[in-house]
């Protein structure tokens, strides 16, 4: 599922492989792995356990680590409300169904 999330995180951030050479293709590929490690990081310290057999966890995963990705530019930039919104979200229905 990992290479799935990598997919993902090159398709959102419009990464294309095709002009880099074998070496450059593995350096961005190891930086992208790191940002997908530490919003796997980031989410599970939120409380949510992953599963990433699910889709919706997989975007959920992206979606951080696009952000995180972008955030390096500019260090003051507020985690995207819709992101907030589906951590919050996703805590809460996890939450939900281990009370039920």
């Amino acid at each position: 599922q990992r290479q799935v999330i990598l997919k993902l995180l090159r398709f959102n951030l419009d990464i294309d492989f095709d002009f880099y050479d074998a070496e450059a293709e593995a350096e961005k590929e190891e930086q992208l792995s790191i940002f997908v490690d530490a919003a796997v990081k980031f989410i599970e310290t939120e409380g949510i356990t992953l599963n990433f057999d699910d889709t919706g966890d997989q975007f959920l995963v992206v979606a951080y680590a696009e952000w995180l990705y972008d955030k390096r530019k500019d260090a003051s930039s507020v985690m995207p409300r819709m992101l907030r919104y589906n951590l919050n979200n996703r805590l809460f229905h996890e939450k939900l169904s281990e009370e039920s």
